[in-house]
């Protein structure tokens, strides 16, 4: 197994070999997601009234929201989560009300895996933040109201100005229609791995150092990578249209692939049906370094993200040891 340094090395030089970088290859620091628990949350309101504070905010319910992050370079990671009204640039101001800070210690093997997660609390700020977002809203809240949450994070004795930003919106939802319910994170069963043309088996989760015999493949290998979701996962789900109505809609469910080394045939898969009515095919093939570029078996990260179309987020990780 050789070190993070030459994993980040082989990934910087392979990036060097061509015009653009492979955006699904992690060559330095980069927010890979932002996650809400719950996603969004729906109130009972009238619409024809003022908003009553305190009834409001017995409804709301704390949201917790994390960050996954990666980063090649062995260090701690310095970070700030405020949250703020929307913006055009998904950033809010360092003033802003903070939902959690601190210094991140190593996410790729510090054990237990440390992070970087702060709390929404149904309190005078949030309920301040949500009325002003009310007040200037053409529809008056009934397609949504949305609280941005902002991650600023940088490397612990690096520049700030070369901080990464990140936002992920926080929405909360009208019971209009009746039948409206708040959503909650997709989830998988499991991963499926495929070698060539072998069988597949069960891609075990977690991070290179809380494994220490991940699933190996030979250099140059393809493996086809298939989420298998849990019945149900796509939720049913109903919204208001401008008529008075309302539609009911089925989720589609999407996936982004991010390795460490290596590269991915798909970054992206899933989505709505096609034209046609075909579902989206949801694998993606991952092809290991060649066994020139390696100096002995390497552990390279996975990263598969799950999306669904209401703000929901779950994330996995994996390791695969490509041996030459």
């Amino acid at each position: 197994m050789v070190n993070r340094a030459l994993v980040a090395t082989f990934a910087l030089a392979a990036a060097g070999c061509h015009k653009f970088a492979d955006p699904n290859v992690v060559i330095d620091l980069r927010v890979l997601a932002l996650s809400a628990t719950p996603p969004d949350q729906v109130v009972d309101v009238d619409l024809t009234q003022p908003v009553d504070p305190a009834a409001l905010l017995a409804q709301l319910v704390p949201t917790r929201v994390c960050a996954l992050v990666a980063d090649p370079l062995p260090r701690r990671l310095r970070w700030l989560l405020t949250m703020c009204a929307p913006t055009d640039n998904e950033r809010c101001d360092d003033t802003d009300p903070m939902l959690g800070s601190g210094l991140l210690e190593d996410p790729e093997v510090t054990v237990p895996e440390p992070a970087a997660c702060g709390t929404i609390v149904p309190d005078a700020r949030l309920l301040g933040l949500v009325l002003d977002l009310v007040r200037g809203d053409t529809l008056h809240g009934l397609g949504g109201i949305d609280v941005q949450v902002t991650l600023r994070i940088g490397g612990e004795n690096a520049d700030p100005d070369l901080d990464q930003y990140a936002g992920k919106a926080v929405r909360l939802y009208p019971r209009i229609p009746a039948a409206r319910s708040a959503n909650t994170n997709p989830r998988v069963e499991r991963f499926d791995a495929a070698i060539g043309d072998a069988a597949p088996v069960a891609l075990p989760l977690g991070r290179c150092v809380d494994n220490p015999s991940p699933l190996e493949i030979p250099a140059d290998a393809k493996v086809r990578l298939t989420p298998i979701e849990p019945p149900g996962v796509r939720e049913v789900y109903v919204v208001p249209t401008l008529d008075g109505k309302s539609q009911t809609f089925t989720e589609s469910l999407r996936y982004q692939w991010i390795s460490s080394a290596g590269g991915f045939s798909d970054g992206d898969t899933g989505g709505p049906r096609d034209i046609s009515g075909n579902p989206a095919p949801l694998f993606s093939d991952f092809k290991a370094p060649g066994k020139a570029d390696l100096t002995g078996p390497t552990d390279i990260s996975l990263w598969m993200i799950q999306r669904d179309e209401r703000l929901g987020l779950a994330w996995y990780e994996a390791c695969v040891r490509v041996v030459p």
